[in-house]
C-alpha cells in the first residue's frame, strides 16, 4: 500500500534523514557505529577507552545545553509555531509525513542522479511523441472541427464548431516546445476563430470557457502577452506563431459574447447556454432549466484573468459575484447540491457528490484563491473562498469518505439523497481530481518540504495531504484493476464486509473485491484526473512512486488506445483485451492527459505552482502579483474603463500599442508605492 501521512504520532516511528533531522549525539553515536570503532573494540585499551567515554559525555553536554537555549526562545503562535524550534519537532508533534524511500530513482530533495535525469527526459519526450501522433491525426482527418473520430477518420463537431482541439492544444505544444504545431495553430487561429466566434450558434457556457477562453488565455500568456514571462520548453516566451494581441482579441470578442450568460440572468448565477451570433443566452433545456452547480462556478479564473489582461473589470465582476451570492446560501459542512438554478438562484435537489456536476465547484475555491493571491500575499477579498473551502473539504471527510473492503481503499462516495441519505459507494473517475487539489490545498503550491520547514501546515492541512495520498492509491488502483491497465468511467467500492464474485477486475488483482466495475460504467474517454493528481502529488511530495505511476498509465494508454493512422481513441470496455475502441478523441487528452504526463516527467522548475494555477482544463494561468493587485486596486480609485473606451484607445491592431492613460496611471502609481515601500523598510 502507498505510504501515506498519518493523523497522529504514533505512525511516525522511522528514521528518514532526508525528511527528519537527527540530533548531533545521535548523529555520533550513528557514526560510530559505523566506523571501526565497533569492529576494533576488542583490541582497544583502557586510555582510548576512557578518551572515547570522554568525548561522549562532552558531546552531551554541548547538545543538552544547546536544547536548553532554543527552549527558552521559541514562541507559540496560535496552532502554529515560531522561534528557533526544530522542523523535526514541529514534525513529531503534528505527525509527520511517512514518505517511502525514493530508491534509485531520486536522490535528497527531489534531484535525479544524471542517470536517471536521461530516464525521465526520455520518457518525456514519449509522451511529446504521442502528442505529435495525435495531432497528426487530427490535422489530416478532422482540422478545423472540434474533435477526430481515429478510426472512422473523420472529425465532428460536438462543442459548437469552434474547432475546440486546435486551442486546446495549442498551449501544450508550447510547453512542449514543438515549434511547428505552435505556429500551425496559431495560424488557424489567426485566420478562422474570429469569423466562427462571430457566426457559431450555441455553446455551453462552461466547456466554452474552460477549453476555448481558458486555452486562448493561456496562449497569449505563454506567447509573452502583456509583458508577462512566459513559460515554454526552455522557460522563456515562446518567439513562434501570430503576435499574443491575436489569442487576446479572439478572446475578448469570445468573453463580450459569453457575458450575455450573466447579463440575461434573472440572479447571479448564469444560464448554461449562449447564442455567440446573437449575443444571447438561455436557461439549459434540460434539467427544468437548472445549472449544473460545478459549470456556474467553474468559469472564475478564465473571467478574473480576462479583466487582468483587458483593463475592463466586467467580467470578473460577473463570474465573482456568483461565489458571493453562494457565500450567503445555506449548505450541509460546506457541501452543497448539483444543481443551481438561475431563476431563483437557489440550489435545487439534495444529490451532493464531488463527480459530475459537482466536481470543479470545489476546484476553483481553492484555485481562484491561489490566483487572486490568496496563497501568495494573504489577499484579503478573497479569504472567504478558502473558508469556503476548508469547511467544504472537513465535510468531505466527515460525510463523503469511507474504506473498501476488505482491503481498506480510501474513496469518496456520494449522498444521492441528501446529507442525511445512507452513503452510496459510487466513485466517478472525475472525482480523482480531489487528490492533487488537495495536496495544492495543503501547502499552497510549496513542496512538502518546504512547507514544514516554513511552519505553515496545519493539522487540517495535515489531514488533507493523508487524504490526499489516499486518494492517489486509489485512483491508481482503478487503472490498475483492470485488463488493460486503464480506469473505468465510474467504479463502485464494496463496503458490505464480504468478498462479492469478481465484477470487473482481473483476477490476479490484489483489490479485485474492492472494486466492482458494471457494464455500463467500463467505457475510459482518455480523461486526466488521475495524472493530474499524480502531477501535483509528484510536485508537492517529491516522492518518485506518482512518476511511476503515471508511466504505467501512459503504457497503458499506448498500448490500448493508439489508433496507427494517427490519434488516440477512447474504449468501451476496459476489462477487456482487446478493448473496443469508441472513436472519439476528447479534447481533453491533448489539452490535459498528455500535457500532465509531460510535466510529469519533467524539470519542477517548469510552470512552478507558486507562479501558475491550471484551469480544470489544465490550461496554465499566471498568480496575480502583489504589484498587480496594487495597479487593480488604483485603477478601480480613478474609475473603471468603459467597454467603449477600450475599444478607441487599448485595442492593439498589426502595429503599434495605445495603452488607457488611466491605466497608466494607475500603473506608475502602483511602481511608486512599490517603490516607497522599499525606501521605508
Amino acid at each position: 500500500m502507498a505510504p501515506v501521512l498519518p493523523y497522529s504520532n504514533k505512525d511516525t516511528k522511522y528514521d528518514n534523514a532526508k525528511f527528519r533531522r537527527r540530533t548531533r549525539l545521535r548523529r555520533f553515536v550513528q557514526a560510530i557505529r559505523n566506523s571501526n570503532v565497533k569492529k576494533q573494540c576488542g583490541s582497544c585499551g583502557i586510555g582510548q577507552l576512557l578518551l572515547l567515554l570522554l568525548i561522549t559525555g562532552l558531546m552531551y553536554l554541548a547538545v543538552t545545553h544547546s536544547k536548553h537555549s532554543a527552549a527558552s526562545h521559541g514562541k507559540k503562535v496560535g496552532k502554529r509555531f515560531e522561534g528557533t524550534e526544530t522542523l523535526s519537532q514541529l514534525w513529531n508533534r503534528k505527525g509527520a509525513p511517512k514518505v517511502s524511500s525514493p530508491g534509485k530513482v531520486a536522490h535528497g530533495g527531489g534531484i535525479s542522479t544524471t542517470e536517471d535525469t536521461a530516464l525521465w527526459k526520455q520518457r518525456q519526450a514519449e509522451v511529446a511523441g504521442a502528442f505529435v501522433h495525435a495531432w497528426k491525426g487530427y490535422t489530416s482527418y478532422a482540422q478545423g472541427y472540434d474533435e477526430l473520430q481515429p478510426v472512422r477518420k473523420a472529425g465532428v463537431d460536438d462543442l459548437g464548431g469552434l474547432g475546440v482541439t486546435v486551442i486546446d492544444a495549442l498551449d501544450t505544444a508550447m510547453i512542449m516546445g514543438l515549434k511547428d504545431v505552435v505556429r500551425d495553430a496559431g495560424s488557424w487561429i489567426q485566420k478562422e476563430l474570429m469569423g466562427r466566434i462571430a457566426a457559431r450558434g450555441q455553446v455551453n457556457l462552461f466547456e466554452t470557457t474552460i477549453r476555448v477562453l481558458g486555452g486562448l488565455l493561456s496562449a497569449y500568456h505563454l506567447r509573452g502577452g502583456g509583458a508577462s514571462k512566459g513559460w515554454g520548453a526552455a522557460g522563456k516566451a515562446h518567439i513562434v506563431g501570430p503576435d499574443p494581441e491575436v489569442y487576446l482579441d479572439c478572446a475578448k470578442d469570445l468573453g463580450d459574447r459569453l457575458m450575455s450568460a450573466f447579463t440575461n440572468s434573472k440572479s447571479a448565477v448564469p444560464y448554461s447556454d449562449v447564442f455567440l451570433k446573437e449575443r444571447t443566452a438561455r436557461r439549459a433545456g434540460d434539467f427544468s432549466g437548472a445549472a449544473s452547480t460545478a459549470e456556474a462556478t467553474s468559469v472564475q479564473l478564465e473571467f478574473s484573468y480576462l479583466s487582468h489582461v483587458t483593463g475592463d473589470s466586467k467580467y470578473e465582476k460577473a463570474a465573482m459575484a456568483v461565489y458571493e451570492h453562494i457565500n450567503r446560501l445555506p449548505k450541509t459542512e460546506g457541501l452543497v447540491p448539483i444543481f443551481i438554478s438561475p431563476d431563483t438562484g437557489n440550489f435545487e435537489g439534495h444529490n451532493i457528490r464531488l463527480g459530475s456536476r459537482g466536481d470543479s465547484y470545489y476546484e476553483y475555491l481553492l484555485k481562484v484563491w491561489i490566483q487572486h493571491g490568496g496563497a501568495a500575499h494573504n489577499e484579503s477579498s478573497v479569504a472567504y473562498l478558502r473558508e469556503m473551502y476548508e469547511e467544504a473539504m472537513g465535510g468531505v471527510r466527515h460525510k463523503l469518505v469511507a474504506k473498501s473492503e476488505p482491503n481498506g481503499l480510501v474513496f469518496v462516495g456520494e449522498l444521492p439523497n441528501g446529507a442525511g441519505s445512507a452513503l452510496h459507494p459510487k466513485m466517478d473517475h472525475l472525482v480523482c481530481f480531489l487528490a492533487g487539489n488537495l495536496a495544492l490545498g495543503a501547502t499552497r503550491g510549496r513542496t512538502l518540504k518546504d512547507a514544514m520547514s516554513e511552519g505553515v501546515l496545519s493539522e487540517s492541512d495535515l489531514a488533507d495531504l493523508k487524504l490526499a495520498e489516499e486518494l492517489g492509491k486509489t485512483c491508481y488502483e482503478m487503472y490498475n484493476v483492470t485488463a488493460t491497465g486503464l480506469a473505468p468511467e465510474i467504479a463502485y467500492f464494496n463496503i458490505y464486509g464480504e468478498n462479492h464474485e469478481v465484477e470487473g477486475g482481473r483476477d490476479d488483482s490484489f483489490y479485485k473485491h474492492d472494486i466492482r466495475i458494471k457494464r455500463a460504467d467500463r467505457h475510459n474517454l482518455l480523461r486526466p484526473e488521475t495524472v493530474e493528481s499524480l502531477f501535483l502529488l509528484y510536485r508537492i511530495t517529491e516522492n518518485p512512486m506518482y512518476r511511476e505511476w503515471g508511466w504505467k498509465i501512459f503504457q497503458a494508454f499506448e498500448a490500448h488506445t493508439k489508433v496507427s493512422s494517427g490519434g488516440y481513441s477512447s474504449l468501451d470496455d476496459v476489462t477487456s483485451v482487446p478493448a473496443p475502441k469508441r472513436d472519439k478523441m476528447e479534447t481533453f487528452f491533448v489539452g490535459e492527459t498528455l500535457k500532465y504526463l509531460y510535466l510529469l516527467f519533467g524539470d519542477s522548475n517548469v510552470l512552478p505552482l507558486t507562479e501558475f494555477v491550471f484551469n480544470t482544463e489544465a490550461h496554465p494561468l499566471p498568480i496575480r502579483s502583489k504589484k498587480a493587485a496594487m495597479i487593480e486596486s488604483v485603477a478601480k480609485s480613478v474609475g473603471d474603463v468603459s467597454t467603449d473606451q477600450q475599444a478607441d484607445v487599448s485595442t492593439h491592431k498589426h502595429g503599434g500599442k495605445k495603452r488607457h492613460s488611466k491605466k497608466k496611471a494607475a500603473e506608475e502609481e502602483a511602481d511608486g508605492a512599490t517603490i516607497r515601500d522599499i525606501l521605508m523598510k
